[in-house]
């Protein structure tokens, strides 16, 4: 008890420092990928080492282990696994030498940590990934049959020194403890082939023999990790700034033979800027604060100018409330910033906000944006 105690008090340790983990990518041509929960399913074969007094390659048996997972951040998983096949027994240089053996299996739960990540930052294309697990559940063994016949044979013969005083027929349920490291390479976004090694504790009864410490078996196991779902959400570099249009030149009057010269006026062309935005975000970027800085420049040279601010939010993702939240918290950062930061007069500013029901653009992330028409 003191034991379990011991990992679930790690595990939630482990669990609150990843919640600050980095989820976001930007990879070198710009490429911004996020992360995204999702659900993962586990395949896997192998062998196992059962503990105990016989030779090494007696102890040796088939293992199978299914797994139902759920990535809730780039560090943090966790999964319900059921391992199964069989375990093994036995003694060495015995008067009566038996090997002996009998199936089980063993549904659980496992915390999973990934290191790579947890270490060296989330990168969706990462190749290798390690990570380290802890968990339990109930070993359900049964088919007990060839170490009962055993028994048998030895009360015959009125040996006494087998220790066979845990022996069980039909079935034994027994609580276990397990930790281990998976390994995984990448073959794909939906696929990793895995190597993981694992070991687990049961108490001493689990073999039939009474040895004063607890059993244990160890697995070796390889497979594919199949995620099931989007693993990331690709977000693509904006497009770059329209170029400036340049200035109209000023057309001086024809001088006239009058008592006081006409000036013709100046035309004045509109300026347009598009202000884009991360996905659910409504925080101006460093990058895009030229392009405000644009329109104020824009106002301070035209003073008889003004701006339509006007904030949308892209329509293939969140749902109409979201997005209206977000469309106008856009255009709110333009106001605030072409008044506080820039000194742009209140009456000179007129804003609204769209939603998901209006796309400027055809492209669905671009739509994430506030145009501002100054004239």
């Amino acid at each position: 008890m003191k034991r379990m105690k011991t990992i679930l008090a790690a595990a939630l340790l482990m669990l609150s420092s990843t919640a600050m983990a980095q989820a976001t990518y930007e990879a070198a041509d710009g490429t911004k990928y996020e992360f995204q929960k999702h659900m993962f399913l586990n395949l896997e074969g192998g062998a196992q080492y059962t503990l105990g007094e016989a030779k090494f390659k007696d102890l040796i048996s088939p293992n199978v282990q299914l797994g139902l997972g759920y990535q809730f951040s780039p560090v943090f998983g966790a999964r319900l696994q059921a391992n199964a096949w069989q375990s093994k027994g036995g003694w060495v240089a015995e008067v009566l030498p038996e090997n002996y053996k009998w199936k089980y299996v063993a549904p659980g739960i496992d915390l999973m940590f990934n290191l790579s990540n947890l270490f060296c930052g989330w990168n969706p294309n990462r190749v290798f990934n390690l990570t380290a697990f802890i968990g339990g559940g109930a070993n359900i063994a049964f088919d007990n049959d060839e170490v009962n016949d055993i028994a048998a044979k030895i009360k015959n013969q009125s040996l006494s020194h087998y220790n066979l005083d845990y022996l069980w027929q039909d079935s034994k349920v027994s609580p276990f403890g397990r930790a281990g490291l998976e390994a995984a390479f990448r073959l794909s976004d939906a696929v990793a082939l895995t190597l993981e090694g694992n070991a687990n504790i049961l108490g001493d009864k689990y073999n039939s023999k009474k040895a004063d410490h607890p059993d244990w078996y160890f697995n070796a196991l390889v497979g594919l990790k199949i995620n099931l779902g989007k693993t990331y959400n690709k977000l693509l570099p904006p497009p770059p700034p329209a170029p400036e249009p340049a200035p109209e030149p000023v057309v001086e009057p024809e001088p006239v033979v009058e008592p006081a010269p006409v000036v013709e006026e100046v035309k004045i062309e509109p300026l347009r800027r598009d202000i884009f935005f991360v996905i659910n975000k409504t925080i101006i970027r460093d990058t895009e604060e030229q392009k405000v800085k644009d329109v104020a420049d824009y106002l301070a040279k035209y003073p008889n100018a003004k701006v339509q601010v006007t904030g949308y939010a892209d329509a293939g993702t969140g749902n109409d409330k979201i997005n209206d939240r977000l469309a106008a918290g856009r255009a709110d950062a333009v106001v605030k910033a072409l008044k506080e930061k820039y000194g742009v007069a209140e009456s000179r500013i007129s804003y609204d906000s769209k939603g998901s029901r209006v796309q400027p653009f055809a492209e669905n992330d671009l739509n994430r944006v506030t145009i501002c028409i100054a004239e």
